[in-house]
């Protein structure tokens, strides 16, 4: 089983992730050997993307660019609280016709982390009916590791 203290921290733009940060910032901030990845993923490009125009490598150099400002801001947050900057990484994917949830479920996989953290998305019931919700996704899937969900 997974090591608990080894976590994988989803993050976006969103107030809900940096209140997550927060939350894990003040958890784990006096404990040694945590470990923290900071993961983002980004959408595929929307379906009239090619059709006008898009180009694939242009798309993923400006995901890649906004997350590194993500990272960025996700590192402050947490070595300002007091966890080492060698304790923290990073990693960014993109969906890759999957939906989020089943890419960070791949990543926990691949990665073996113990506890994994996301921010509650404020989603409305016909669009969680409709595309599912990441922590409910993780919630249901978390038989082999902790899901904390930060709202």
């Amino acid at each position: 089983m997974a090591q608990w203290k080894n976590i994988l921290m989803a993050v976006d733009e969103g107030e809900t992730s940096l209140r997550a940060l927060r939350y894990v910032a003040r958890m784990t901030a006096a404990m040694t050997e945590i470990s923290i990845c900071l993961l983002h993923i980004y959408p595929e490009p929307p379906p009239d993307f090619y059709p006008n125009g898009g180009v694939l490598e242009v798309y993923r150099a400006e995901k890649e660019q906004r997350a590194e400002m993500i990272f960025a801001e996700s590192e402050r947050v947490l070595t300002e609280a007091g966890i080492q900057p060698g304790a923290i990484r990073r990693a960014i994917h993109p969906a890759a016709g999957k939906t989020i949830s089943q890419m960070v479920l791949e990543v926990q996989r691949e990665g073996d982390f113990g506890t994994v953290v996301v921010g509650k998305r404020g989603v409305s019931k016909a669009e969680e009916f409709l595309f599912g919700s990441i922590s409910n996704a993780l919630a249901r899937h978390s038989s082999r590791f902790t899901t904390w969900v930060v709202g």
